[in-house]
C-alpha cells in the first residue's frame, strides 16, 4: 500500500456524466425503469460541458485541502467520459461537448500535484455482450421478456460473449492507464454482479499492475482490492487496514436539482475528523451540472472545509490516528513522533475539557488556530499503582473555533495512555 494514500486524509469524488442533463440518478434511473434506456441515452444530445473548466475544478479541489481526486470515467450506463477507440458510446463522439473530460481533468489536477484517481464501472448495462447471463439458467425464447440489465450469477453464461466483454474492459482500462498521465488509484464499482473467477481475478489485477506496479485499487474488486471503502454510513469502529469513507455532499452522487438535502459544513467537518481520528480518509462527492458548473452550495462547502483544514492543518497532515475514544470522546490525531496529541472539540466549551488516562507529563497546551496557551490541572490518580489522574484543560467559550476547535497537547515524552493494566494504547 502506497504511503501517500494513508497520508492524504481527504479526496474529492466527482460524479459527472450525461445523467446531469435531466438531473436523474446515474444509470440506476433506467435500470429501475424510471425512464427507458433510450430516453436515458438521449441525454447525450444535451450534454454540452460548455462551462467545464478543468483548471477551475482543480483549483477548487486544491483549496478544499484534498490530496487526491476521483473522477467518473464510465458509470454503469457505459457512457465513456474519455476518448475511447473501443466504443462509440462516449461524450467525445456522441455529444455536443466533443471533449475528453477525463484527459482535461487529469492534466489539471496533475499540474497541482493532486493524486489522480479514476472511477470505472466493471459492469456496462449498454454493452451488447454484458447481459449474457439469464435468470434460472434458461435462455428464454422471447428475449424481450428479459431485464437485460440484470445478470444473476447462477444463470447460463455465453462464454464467448463474456470473454469479449472482459477484453473490452481490459482495452478501455489500458487506454486510461496509458493515455491519461500517471493514474495513482483505480476506483472500481459493480463487482457484485460477478464472481472473482468471472472477473478473471487475480490475473486481472496483475494486468492492471503491469501499467503501474504501485497503483492502488479500492475494495470493490471481488476481494482483491487494497483498501476498504465504506459508503455513506460512517464506520462506528475503525475498519481493519487502510480505508476510506465515501459520502455525498447531499443525498445524490450526480447532479440532481431537486436534491436540496445538503449536509452542513459542520456535519461534513465532523465526519472528516471522525475519519482521520480512526486513521482513514474521507472521499467527499460532488455532482457538477451538465454544463460543467459546480453548484454554488457545493463550492461553498468545499471552500469552508478547506479553510478549516488550512487553519488546523498541523492536526490533519503528517499525523496518525488518535487515542481511543474512551479517553477523549471527540476524536484526535497523533504526531508522527507520538509526542503531540490533537484533540477535536465539537461543542462550545463552558469551563474545562476532560482528558482521561494520560500518563505522560504535559509540556504545553494551546488552541491550535489561535496559538493561545491554556492552563490545566490534574485531579486524582493513584501514583503508587501508576494510575494517572484526570486532566482538566481550562478553556472559555471565547477560545472556541466557530466549527471544530483543535487543542494541541504537547508532551514531555511519547504518549502513554493507561489501559487498565498499564498497557500503552494509542489507537482506536
Amino acid at each position: 500500500m502506497q504511503q501517500w494514500f494513508s497520508e492524504a486524509k481527504l479526496g474529492i469524488f466527482i460524479h459527472y456524466g450525461i445523467y446531469a442533463v435531466k438531473g436523474v440518478s446515474e444509470s440506476w434511473s433506467f435500470y429501475h425503469g424510471r425512464l427507458s434506456h433510450e430516453e436515458y441515452l438521449d441525454q447525450l444530445n444535451g450534454f454540452t460541458a460548455k462551462n467545464f473548466d478543468a483548471d477551475k475544478w482543480a483549483e477548487l479541489i486544491e483549496k478544499a485541502g484534498a490530496r487526491y481526486a476521483v473522477l467518473t470515467s464510465k458509470h454503469h450506463d457505459g457512457v465513456a467520459m474519455f476518448d475511447t477507440q473501443y466504443s462509440d458510446l462516449s461524450v467525445v463522439k456522441r455529444s455536443p461537448a466533443k471533449r475528453d473530460i477525463v484527459k482535461e481533468f487529469n492534466a489539471a489536477i496533475q499540474k497541482r500535484g493532486i493524486r489522480t484517481g479514476v472511477y470505472f464501472s466493471l459492469i456496462d448495462w449498454s454493452h451488447p455482450d454484458y447481459a449474457s447471463v439469464y435468470e434460472g439458467g434458461r435462455v428464454p425464447e422471447d428475449l424481450s421478456t428479459v431485464n437485460k440489465y440484470t445478470s444473476p450469477t447462477d444463470g447460463v453464461q455465453d462464454e464467448a460473449r463474456w470473454q469479449n466483454f472482459i477484453q473490452f474492459n481490459c482495452n478501455q482500462l489500458g487506454e486510461l492507464l496509458t493515455n491519461y498521465g500517471p493514474v495513482d488509484l483505480l476506483w472500481f464499482d459493480g463487482d457484485w454482479e460477478r464472481s472473482a473467477e468471472q472477473w478473471g481475478l487475480p490475473e486481472f489485477k496483475t494486468y492492471l499492475q503491469s501499467f503501474n506496479k504501485d497503483i492502488i485499487i479500492n475494495s470493490r474488486f471481488a476481494g482483491h482490492g487494497d483498501y476498504k471503502t465504506p459508503e455513506q454510513g460512517i464506520p462506528i469502529t475503525r475498519p481493519d487496514g487502510p480505508w476510506e469513507f465515501c459520502t455525498t455532499i447531499n443525498r445524490s452522487w450526480g447532479y440532481q436539482p431537486r436534491d436540496t438535502h445538503y449536509k452542513t459544513l459542520k456535519q461534513i467537518l465532523r465526519m472528516f475528523v471522525d475519519c482521520i481520528s480512526m486513521g482513514g480518509n474521507m472521499l467527499l462527492d460532488i455532482g457538477p451540472m451538465e454544463d460543467g458548473t459546480i453548484p454554488p452550495q457545493q463550492e461553498e462547502i468545499l471552500l469552508g472545509l478547506g479553510k478549516w483544514i488550512k487553519e488546523n492543518e498541523e492536526a490533519v497532515f503528517g499525523t496518525n490516528e488518535g487515542i481511543m475514544l474512551r479517553y477523549w470522546a471527540g476524536g484526535s490525531t497523533l504526531s508522527k513522533d507520538k509526542k503531540t496529541v490533537y484533540l477535536f472539540v465539537h461543542d462550545t466549551p463552558q469551563e474545562s475539557l476532560c482528558l482521561k488516562g494520560l500518563s505522560t507529563p504535559i509540556k504545553r497546551i494551546t488552541v491550535l488556530h489561535t496559538g493561545k496557551e491554556l492552563t490545566h490541572v490534574v485531579h486524582g490518580g493513584v501514583p503508587w499503582f501508576n494510575i494517572p489522574g484526570t486532566t482538566w484543560i481550562n478553556i472559555s467559550p471565547e477560545d472556541a473555533h466557530e466549527h471544530i476547535t483543535v487543542i494541541k497537547v504537547e508532551l514531555e515524552d511519547e504518549i502513554d495512555m493507561y489501559g487498565g493494566s498499564g498497557a500503552v494504547v494509542t489507537h482506536n
